[in-house]
C-alpha cells in the first residue's frame, strides 16, 4: 500500500464509491418496468476491484451483502470477459441465491487495459422467472419446478445485446416484455457504475483509486478488529426452526455455534443444521454468509464502509447438503427470503448470550412473500409484506416495516390497483401484535385483497406456529396468519404458511404478519 492513507481522502473515496453504487440503484429503479423493482426497489448494486473484492455496496438489500461476491466469482471463472460484455446468471449453485434474483456482471476496463480493473454488479428480483407457478416462489420438489436456471452466460457482447440469449431467457418467463424491460434496466445500471469508475480514474488516476479502494477495505477490517476486542471471549449456541409440514415434526432446524477465541478468527459454525428438505426452505451457502455479514455489520459503528473487510477475520462453517448449504437439485425459493431471516435470528440469539445489552428481541422473522398471476401468463406480481421489529436496549420496535435481511418498500395501492385486477380492501397496522416488554415489539401488518380475475396465488412465509421471541423477559410477538374467503362465503378459511392455490373472481385473501418480540420484563401484557 505504500504510505498510509490520508484520512480526509479516505472519507472522500468512501463517499465516491458509495455514491456510484447508489446512482446505479437510482438508474435501475427509474428504468425498470416491474412494480417489484421500480416501486418496491427489490435490488442491490455494488462495485468490486480487479480481484473480485467488494469495494462498496449501496444501502439496498442486506441479503445481498455477502451473496453478491460468489456471483462475481462464478462469472469470472466461467467467462473470459471482454470490453462491453455483460454476464447474466441466477443459478443458486453457481453463485446465485434463488432463481428470481438475476445478477448482471459488467467488467470495467480502463484505457489500454487487457484485463478488467473493476466490476460493476447489480442484482434484481424479477417478478417471474418461469417454473410451475406465476411468480416463481411457490413450494416445489426441486429447483427445476421453481423456474429457469441461468448459468453464467454473456447477455451483452462487445456492447451489443445477444438477442439469441435474450430470446431463450424470455421464452421461459411469464410477461416477457416486462422481463426484458427489467433486464435492460439492469444493463443500464451496470453502465452507470462503469462510467462513474472511469470518471473517478480520470480525475484521480488509476493508482489512487485502486489504492483507496483497498484502503477502504482495510479500514473496515480494522473496525472489525476493534469490535472484536470489545466482545467477550467464549462460545454460545443457539437454534431455531422454519415451518415445513412434510419435515419431521413439521420443522426444519437451523443450528449455530459461535466462538470468539483469544486468537484466530471469529467462528460461526452451522454444520449441525438439518439436512435439506423437500420443501423450499433450503438455502445456499452464499445466503448463510450474507446473514453473518449483515449481523456483524449491525455491530459496527454507523458510517462504516460496507465491503469485504467485514468478513476478513471471520470463519463461516457450513456442511454441504444441509439447509444452510443446499446442493443441486434442492429447492431454494424460500432460502433467500425466509431462511435468511432465520439465520439472522440464530446469529442474534447466540450473540445475545455474549452481549445481551446490544441485541434486540426477535423481529417478524419472515418476509411474508406473496405472488399471484394469470394462468395465461399475461401478468405476474410479487411482493413482500413487512412486520414488526423487535424491541431492544435502545427502545421499542418499529411498526409495519421490513426487517433485517430485506429493505424493500411496499407497492403503492394506486400502482397495484392500476396495473392489476385486484382491489386492496385493507392495508393497515395490526394493532396489539407486538410483544409486551419494557421496550415493546413493533406491530405487524394486516392486508386484504379482492381479486377481479382468476389468479394462481402463492404465499411463502413463516412464524405462524410461534411468534418472534421476546428477550430479557419480554413477551413474544403474535404469530402471522393467512386466510382466504371464497365469493359468497361468510367466514375466512385458514391456510398454511407455504401454500399455492387458485382463486376465482370475487375471492379474497387476508394476510396478518407477525409482530416483533418485546425486550425487558413487564408485569402485564400490553393491550
Amino acid at each position: 500500500m505504500g504510505a498510509a492513507a490520508d484520512p480526509a481522502r479516505l472519507e472522500v473515496f468512501h463517499h465516491l464509491f458509495a455514491a456510484a453504487a447508489e446512482e446505479m440503484g437510482a438508474s435501475l429503479m427509474r428504468s425498470a418496468f416491474s412494480q417489484n423493482i421500480k416501486e418496491r426497489r427489490d435490488f442491490s448494486c455494488a462495485l468490486f476491484d480487479a480481484d473480485g473484492h467488494m469495494v462498496a455496496q449501496a444501502a439496498h438489500l442486506p441479503v445481498h451483502l455477502g451473496s453478491a461476491p460468489p456471483s462475481l466469482a462464478a462469472a469470472r471463472a466461467a467467462i473470459d470477459m471482454r470490453p462491453g460484455d455483460v454476464v447474466v446468471l441466477n443459478d443458486p449453485y453457481q453463485g446465485g441465491t434463488h432463481l428470481p434474483d438475476i445478477t448482471l456482471v459488467a467488467p470495467v476496463f480502463l484505457p489500454g487495459a487487457r484485463t478488467p480493473d473493476f466490476y460493476s454488479v447489480n442484482r434484481a428480483h424479477h417478478a417471474d422467472v418461469g417454473g410451475a407457478t406465476p411468480g416463481s416462489m411457490a413450494p416445489a420438489r426441486d429447483v427445476h419446478g421453481e423456474g429457469l436456471r441461468i448459468p453464467p452466460v454473456r447477455l451483452v457482447r462487445g456492447g451489443a445485446i445477444d438477442r439469441e440469449v435474450l430470446a431463450l431467457l424470455l421464452a421461459n418467463m411469464r410477461v416477457p416484455a416486462e422481463r426484458e424491460g427489467d433486464l435492460l434496466a439492469q444493463w443500464a445500471a451496470s453502465r452507470v457504475g462503469a462510467e462513474r469508475l472511469l470518471e473517478m480514474v480520470a480525475e484521480h488516476g488509476r493508482e489512487e483509486v485502486v489504492r483507496y479502494g483497498a484502503a477502504l477495505r482495510n479500514w473496515t477490517a480494522d473496525l472489525m478488529r476493534v469490535l472484536r476486542r470489545s466482545l467477550p471471549l467464549g462460545e454460545a449456541a443457539f437454534e431455531d426452526h422454519l415451518e415445513w409440514p412434510a419435515a419431521p415434526g413439521g420443522r426444519v432446524h437451523v443450528r449455530l455455534k459461535v466462538t470468539f477465541p483469544r486468537r484466530g478468527k471469529l467462528r460461526f459454525d452451522f454444520t449441525q443444521s438439518d439436512p435439506v428438505s423437500d420443501g423450499p426452505v433450503n438455502t445456499v451457502r452464499a445466503v448463510t454468509v450474507s446473514a453473518v455479514f449483515y449481523v456483524l455489520r449491525l455491530l459496527l459503528p454507523p458510517g462504516t464502509p460496507t465491503n469485504e473487510g467485514v468478513l476478513r477475520d471471520v470463519e463461516i462453517l457450513t456442511r454441504p447438503g444441509t439447509i444452510c448449504d443446499a446442493v443441486y437439485p434442492a429447492p431454494v425459493a424460500a432460502g433467500n427470503v425466509e431462511t435468511s431471516q432465520r439465520l439472522v435470528d440464530v446469529c442474534l440469539g447466540a450473540l445475545a448470550q455474549l452481549v445481551p445489552n446490544r441485541i434486540p428481541a426477535g423481529s417478524a422473522g419472515t418476509m411474508s412473500n406473496l405472488t399471484f398471476g394469470a394462468s395465461d401468463g399475461s401478468f405476474a406480481y410479487y411482493e413482500t409484506i413487512g412486520g414488526g421489529a423487535g424491541g431492544g436496549p435502545e427502545g421499542p420496535g418499529a411498526h409495519a416495516l421490513q426487517t433485517h435481511m430485506t429493505n424493500t418498500r411496499n407497492t403503492p395501492i394506486e400502482a397495484l390497483e392500476n396495473d392489476l385486477p385486484v382491489l386492496v380492501v385493507a392495508t393497515d397496522v395490526r394493532r396489539g401484535s407486538g410483544g409486551a416488554g419494557a421496550a415493546p415489539g413493533g406491530d405487524g401488518i394486516r392486508k386484504r385483497l379482492h381479486f377481479f380475475a382468476p389468479v394462481r396465488v402463492s404465499f411463502i412465509g413463516d412464524r405462524q406456529e410461534t411468534g418472534p421471541a421476546g428477550s430479557v423477559g419480554g413477551c413474544s410477538g403474535e404469530p402471522g396468519t393467512v386466510r382466504m374467503r371464497p365469493l359468497g362465503a361468510r367466514r375466512d378459511r385458514p391456510l398454511g404458511s407455504k401454500v399455492s392455490l387458485d382463486l376465482a373472481v370475487g375471492d379474497e385473501l387476508e394476510i396478518h404478519t407477525p409482530g416483533g418480540g418485546g425486550h425487558g420484563r413487564v408485569t402485564a401484557r400490553r393491550r
